[in-house]
Parts: structure tokens; C-alpha cells; sequence
């Protein structure tokens, strides 16, 4: 019987013909001299994105369902189709290198208490990717994050507990949650989590997912991990609708739904109430300040 492949790398699409392509050039095909398998699954099919990873990687596996699953459930799609003992979820606008990749899967395989692992993220600019880190916000962390307070006070752990800030770039701690545009594991933690058979919860079509699974790997008593050692560049944005009020107003409804199912299991009217309040609080004062600052964009995460 052929040797499993060490990595999985599992892609999900959409509208990512002017990306993938540096994504899957950057891939490595071997890891400590066994296989790397890439698996694509593109959300919008018909838009050049198929095209270019048959014609130019050929060696990647390419699915298209025919509809948009949504990240979560096109990435239970590609899962299923893959057997590498560690499983790296990985958005098409980021770039990565083998040293970082190696780094990380010697780290998952060697420490069985790391349940989820994140190098930093590198924005093109150079600036570090925020969401690499974060905490699992209490009301206060959110105040903090939405009133600016975070922001000038980057260094203070008081203010600074949603993104992290306070702590070193460059070092390696446990941290409450990662990006879902690099989520690296085993599988035997994937299977352990999942619900439904499903790893990640396709009640969430496009946000907050990252953060429900962070969330059940943390209580099934595994870490979350932060290295800031190695980094790979994300360019963030790239994959996401440009509408970016309804981005942010999608982002926002969906971490607030990963509260209420975590957080609120019983169903309680007042716990339900305090975090529709405190969302959409948290919602319309990033949206003002985003105003008042000339922003187009609105920066929930």
C-alpha cells in the first residue's frame, strides 16, 4: 500500500484565477521526503480558475461541486478527498514557502497538545495580519477593538486583548484563535472535533467557521498555537467580495452567531439579547468610526 502523503493543502475558490496561480507555485510537492497533495475546490466555477490550475498544475486535484458551497462546506468537500496525516486549510491569496510549511508540520507531529497551528501572516505591505492571533473576545476585548482603545494602546494588554498586540511578533505562544486563511493540523485532531463528520460547521456559509473550530479544538483540550518564527504573505482581500459594507455587516452577524452557539447553548432569551445588543453595537460603532476616518472599509477582525 502507497506511503499517505505527510500534507494535505485544501484550497477553496472563488473568483481566484489572479491568485491561485502564485498560491500553487509556492506550494512544495514533497515535505521531509514524502508527498504533498493539493486539492482545489473552486466556488465559482466558469471564471478562468480551472482553466488555469488544469492547464498549469496538472498534479493538483481540481473539484468543481457547480455552485458556491460556501468555505465551510467546500472545505469538508476537499477533506474528504484527501489522506495526508496533517491537513492544512489555506486561502488562494496567500503565497507561502517550504521552510515555513516544514517548520510547522515538524512542530504539529512532534507536540500531540498542538491541535491548531499558525505562522505569522504578512500582509503585502509588510504589516502582520492581525487575525494570525487573536484571543476569543470577551465584551470588553470587543469595546476595546470598536472604540479604538486597541489601536492606541497596542501595547497594553489591558486594551490590546482582542489582536494580541502586547505580545512579541516574532514569538510563540498559545493563543485563543487563528485565521482560517492558514489552519494547520492533523488529521487525527480534524476527526476528533468534527461534528457530523463535518470539520468545519456548514451552518456558517462564509464567516465565523474559523472561529466555531477554533473554538471545539480548544475544548477538546488541544492548543492553539501562534509562531511567529516563519511567515508566509497573505493578500488579504483578494478572495473576499469588494462590497465591503456587506463584508463587514456578514462578518460581524456571523461571529456573533459562533457566540451564541457556543456561549449560549441553553437557548437563554437574556444571553441571546446581550450578544445581539453588544454585536450590533460593536457593528454600527466600527462603522461610524470607519466614516469619520475616511475609511471605505470597515475592519471588524
Amino acid at each position: 500500500m502507497p506511503e499517505l502523503p505527510l500534507l494535505s493543502i485544501i484550497i477553496v475558490a472563488y473568483r481566484s484565477r489572479d491568485e491561485i496561480g502564485a498560491c500553487l507555485g509556492s506550494l512544495p510537492r514533497e515535505l521531509e521526503g514524502r508527498r504533498v497533495e493539493i486539492a482545489v475546490v473552486d466556488n465559482s466555477p466558469g471564471d478562468g480558475t480551472g482553466d488555469l490550475v488544469r492547464g498549469r498544475y496538472p498534479e493538483v486535484a481540481y473539484h468543481a461541486p457547480g455552485e458556491n458551497l460556501g468555505f465551510g462546506r467546500a472545505n469538508n468537500l476537499g477533506y474528504r478527498a484527501t489522506r495526508g496525516e496533517c491537513v492544512l486549510f489555506l486561502n488562494p491569496d496567500t503565497v507561502a514557502n517550504a521552510a515555513a510549511l516544514a517548520h510547522g508540520v515538524r512542530r504539529i507531529r512532534a507536540e500531540d497538545t498542538i491541535g491548531l497551528f499558525s505562522p505569522r501572516l504578512v500582509q503585502a505591505d509588510g504589516t502582520m495580519d492581525l487575525a494570525c492571533r487573536r484571543s476569543i473576545p470577551t465584551l470588553w476585548d470587543g469595546f476595546c477593538r470598536a472604540s479604538g482603545l486597541a489601536a492606541a494602546f497596542p501595547g497594553t494588554a489591558r486594551f490590546a486583548g482582542y489582536n494580541l498586540t502586547h505580545l512579541p511578533v516574532g514569538g510563540t505562544y498559545d493563543v485563543g484563535a487563528i485565521n482560517g486563511a492558514f489552519m494547520l493540523g492533523r488529521r487525527a485532531v480534524f476527526d476528533a472535533v468534527a461534528e457530523n463528520g463535518a470539520v468545519f460547521d456548514e451552518a456558517f456559509f462564509m464567516y465565523g467557521d474559523d472561529l466555531d473550530l477554533c473554538l471545539r479544538v480548544s475544548r477538546a483540550g488541544y492548543r492553539i498555537v501562534y509562531d511567529g518564527s516563519h511567515e508566509i504573505i497573505h493578500l488579504k482581500g483578494l478572495s473576499v467580495a469588494k462590497n465591503y459594507d456587506a463584508m463587514a455587516t456578514a462578518i460581524f452577524d456571523a461571529n456573533r452567531d459562533v457566540y451564541l452557539k457556543h456561549f449560549n447553548p441553553r437557548g437563554s432569551a437574556f444571553v441571546r439579547w446581550k450578544y445581539v445588543a453588544a454585536f450590533g453595537a460593536w457593528k454600527r460603532v466600527a462603522a461610524l468610526r470607519a466614516r469619520l476616518r475616511g475609511y471605505r472599509r470597515v475592519k471588524p477582525l
